[in-house]
């Protein structure tokens, strides 16, 4: 009888500890990020102000753009290590074919769209008919697209731009909603509806779980990857305009290191560099993260360098973290 109670309660914790794990594993983000603006509105009077916190959101409005192609990446087990230097290429291209070749700005916005599709539609080629490692294919990506970039503008920043284009980065709907803040969220929405609604999109976490199984069930393996890594390249280049925009300047060195703050977004949003997990809503709550994280820091009159070792250290905790929470669910 004392052995059956013992069972008993055996299982009962192993329930609850499963259950506490799938509640943080979903809601963890989430709480970190409250518990992070209450910190930093302690530390902060300035941070929890409106104006502050729209200052935020304006900010991570590139950082957003390129995690949510990079979520769809990571759910089938890849990575793309070059979306802040296709971001860089994108701006460039945008820049010259405006400023220096004369195209009309409609024109040189579709070509940085295009180069950085093309950067993407690289990738996915070399990994699918190359078969060439995610992680390798997509570091020689961010090798040639930043020399590209660094190419294209000579090495120096290409400026002035119609008062339209800035619009998009600096326009305020309803007189206080940054517009750029306004082309995320609707970007996130149709990304949510995607991956949890299309076919297509379900078949990305089955392609993550288990390629060989997704194989044999029917799934196009090659052409769903291809497509991923180049809807990557094109919200990358979209990035891209959007920094343009805002800084009403095409940068040569645009997104360095971008893809380290991309990727850090998406782990803490919960996505496993496993692959076969991930949500946008999560990826959100990361970016919002990450640049909250940034913002208090810089309140705080902390140095860029000490906030690289934060930023470092937090990557760090959300994979220890999904490695942790991994083993306990074999």
């Amino acid at each position: 009888m004392a052995l059956r109670e013992d069972v008993a309660t055996r299982v009962d914790l192993t329930q609850v500890r499963t259950a506490a794990g799938r509640l943080l594993s979903g809601s963890g983000p989430l709480i970190g990020l409250l518990v992070l603006a209450v910190v930093l509105s302690v530390l902060s009077p300035a941070f929890l102000t409106v104006g502050n916190l729209f200052n935020v959101f304006q900010q991570i409005a590139v950082l957003a753009t390129l995690a949510l192609g990079v979520t769809a990446v990571i759910i089938t087990a890849g990575i793309d290590l070059s979306v802040g230097s296709v971001l860089g290429l994108g701006g460039a291209v945008a820049g010259w074919t405006f400023a220096v070749a004369g195209w009309p700005m409609g024109l040189a916005i579709v070509a940085g769209l295009g180069v950085g599709a093309l950067a993407g539609l690289i990738n996915g080629l070399l990994i699918t008919y190359g078969r060439l490692p995610p992680f390798v294919a997509t570091l020689a990506m961010l090798s040639m697209a930043r020399g590209a970039a660094l190419v294209v503008t000579d090495g120096r920043p290409i400026s002035g731009y119609p008062g339209w284009f800035r619009l998009i980065a600096t326009h305020d709907v309803f007189g206080f909603l940054p517009a750029s803040v306004v082309l995320v969220a609707v970007l996130y929405l149709l990304g949510a509806a995607y991956l949890r609604y299309r076919p297509a999109g379900r078949a990305l976490y089955a392609i993550g779980g288990n390629e060989q199984v997704a194989r044999l069930s029917g799934i196009n393996v090659r052409r769903a990857k291809i497509k991923v890594y180049t809807m990557a390249g094109l919200l990358a280049g979209l990035g891209g305009l959007l920094l343009v925009a805002r800084l009403n300047s095409a940068q040569p060195n645009a997104g360095f290191t971008l893809e380290l703050d991309v990727i850090a977004a998406v782990v803490i949003g919960g996505a496993s560099l496993r692959g076969g997990a991930g949500t946008v809503s999560g990826t959100l709550v990361g970016a919002l993260i990450i640049g909250v994280l940034r913002n208090g820091l810089n309140l705080l009159g902390v140095s860029s360098f000490w906030q690289q070792i934060v930023i470092g250290a937090v990557i760090a905790i959300a994979v220890m973290t999904d490695t942790l929470r991994k083993r306990d669910q074999t």
